[in-house]
C-alpha cells in the first residue's frame, strides 16, 4: 500500500498550459460542489487539512495537484454545478477540467464523488460522459453515507450501480463516509488497483 498519509500539495493550476509535465501516474478527484469530495480526498490521505473544505460550495477553482512520497500523484478538480458562480467562470472551469480528462495521458482514474441524498445529477452525468469520451476509468464514492440508514443508503447504492451499467459500462461504485470512515479502505484498494494497473499505464 502506498503512503498516501505523506501527500503533499505541489501545484495549483488555472489553463491547461500550466499543467506539470505528464510524466506520472495520476489519479483525479472530481463531483459537484458540496458533495464532499474535499473531506474524501481528506480521509483517504488522512490530511486533515491537505484539500481546502469549505462552507462556500464552489469555492476549488483550480486544478491542485499533490504528489505522493512514490511519486504518483493526486488531482482536486474543481467543484462543478454551483449556480451562485458566474456562467463564464462555470464555463471555463468546464473547459479545464474537459481538457485534462481528454488529453492528460498519465490519468490511471477519475473518483468521481457524489452526495448518497443526491446522486446522479446533470453535472455527475456530463463527467461520466466525459470520463466515457477519454477512456478514462471511473470509481465513484457515495459520501456522506452516514446521513442516510444502513438500508437506505444501501437502496441507493444498487440504483445507482444500475444506473452506471447502462450510462457507464465499466464504472464503480461504493458507500462512502469522511466522518465515520465508511469505505476509507475500499476507496485507497481502487487506487491502488489503478495505480498498478499496467493495462492503465500503457
Amino acid at each position: 500500500m502506498r503512503d498516501y498519509n505523506g501527500a503533499v500539495f505541489v501545484k495549483s493550476v488555472a489553463q491547461l498550459v500550466q499543467l506539470p509535465a505528464d510524466d506520472q501516474a495520476e489519479i483525479a478527484f472530481a463531483g459537484r460542489s458540496n458533495a464532499g469530495k474535499s473531506s474524501a480526498l481528506n480521509a483517504i490521505t488522512q490530511r486533515r487539512a491537505l484539500a481546502r473544505t469549505s462552507r462556500t460550495p464552489g469555492r476549488t477553482q483550480l486544478l491542485n495537484f499533490f504528489v505522493l512520497p512514490c511519486g504518483m500523484r493526486l488531482v482536486d478538480l474543481p467543484g462543478y454545478g454551483y449556480a451562485s458562480v458566474p456562467l463564464a467562470v462555470r464555463r471555463e472551469w468546464a473547459a479545464l477540467v474537459e481538457g485534462y480528462l481528454l488529453a492528460r495521458a498519465s490519468l490511471r482514474g477519475v473518483v468521481l464523488v457524489m452526495d448518497v441524498r443526491h446522486p446522479l445529477t446533470e453535472f455527475d452525468r456530463q463527467m461520466l460522459a466525459w470520463c466515457t469520451a477519454a477512456g478514462v476509468a471511473c470509481h465513484v464514492l457515495l459520501t456522506k453515507a452516514d446521513k442516510l440508514g444502513r438500508g437506505a443508503a444501501g437502496n441507493t447504492l444498487l440504483a445507482v450501480r444500475r444506473s452506471l451499467a447502462q450510462e457507464a459500462p465499466g464504472a464503480t461504485v461504493q458507500l462512502f463516509s469522511a466522518i465515520s470512515r465508511q469505505g476509507v479502505d475500499e476507496a485507497r484498494a481502487q487506487l491502488e488497483h489503478w495505480f498498478d494497473d499496467p493495462v492503465l499505464a500503457e
